[in-house]
């Protein structure tokens, strides 16, 4: 299926104006990411520690009225999730130095005020200490610098060692700029964001991929007679209408999560249509013409 035919966009005449924007975006996200690393960002629980109650109510209630409940009761910051098929409901909040202990028999005494007449039992409650939550940190930036590491040697291993290195960045710069979206709009970093940073750069990779190897297929019938410039936009302008085709079926799923999967799932979908762009961008407009600019200066 193809929405668009025979474009003749040249790509590389307008990577100067990308890498600016790019590296504007890249900085910021920088920023964010020093402020995370910091822990001087919304930062979950699983992250900074705190409190997780499990509360079973005997007949179905909304999350919605279960946070006004909370919040009515002077519990604001709070993170709720339902668990599927049941009336249960783990609710976490980040630890107060003066009702650490007291929070689970705090949070009882709001349900029972604010939702009269609703029955529920609280099955348990549990601690997660700060030195749980830096350990997930540092673990997590582990994670996401492994990945990026994955990715060099494996597009060096299929390409060439400088597309694998052109990949990584534009890797990274996805990366920074979710992070540094996520910063400034204030949005919780848990584990679900992490899964979503690393489930975009599978995406910016694959996505990556197909652009590196329409080239390496076209620079093998073209190099007799065109530059390596004319090879990259050639490329790109055939595989274009396969990526808006693929994002536009990724973002409709990603859109239906966001409608319907509740406010747990928001900011993972979330996450994942803003990769969806950017790696798409990147893999267009930050790989292909750092692979280009490298062979222009080392050719």
């Amino acid at each position: 299926m193809e929405l668009i035919k025979d474009t003749k966009i040249d790509f590389i005449a307008l990577r100067k104006k990308a890498f600016i924007v790019s590296g504007i975006l890249v900085l910021i996200g920088v920023f964010a990411f020093v402020m995370i690393s910091l822990g001087k960002a919304n930062l979950s629980i699983d992250f900074t520690g705190g409190t997780n109650v499990q509360v079973r109510f005997a007949e179905k209630l909304s999350i919605g009225d279960l946070r006004r409940a909370l919040t009515d009761g002077g519990i604001e910051d709070v993170q709720i999730q339902e668990v599927s098929g049941t009336s249960d409901f783990f609710i976490k909040t980040k630890l107060s130095d003066t009702e650490k202990e007291s929070l689970a028999s705090k949070i009882t005494t709001i349900l029972s005020t604010q939702l009269k007449g609703a029955k529920f039992e609280v099955l348990g409650s549990n601690m997660v200490g700060p030195g749980v939550g830096r350990d997930l940190k540092k673990y997590a930036i582990i994670a996401v610098v492994l990945a990026l590491l994955g990715i060099i040697i494996y597009i060096a291993w299929r390409f060439t060692f400088v597309s694998g290195i052109a990949a990584t960045i534009a890797t990274f710069h996805d990366v920074l700029v979710i992070a540094g979206v996520f910063y400034f709009l204030n949005k919780e970093f848990n584990l679900l964001v992490i899964t979503a940073l690393l489930t975009i750069a599978g995406y910016s990779l694959q996505d990556t991929v197909v652009v590196f190897d329409r080239i390496r297929e076209n620079t093998g019938k073209m190099k007799s007679r065109d530059d390596f410039g004319n090879v990259i936009n050639v490329s790109i302008n055939e595989v274009l209408s396969r990526t808006i085709v693929t994002g536009i079926s990724t973002a409709i799923s990603l859109g239906a999560i966001m409608i319907f999967g509740g406010e747990v799932l928001f900011d993972f979908a979330f996450a994942l249509f803003l990769g969806l762009i950017i790696g798409t961008y990147s893999s267009i407009f930050v790989a292909s013409p750092i692979v280009y600019a490298w062979r222009q200066k080392f050719r």
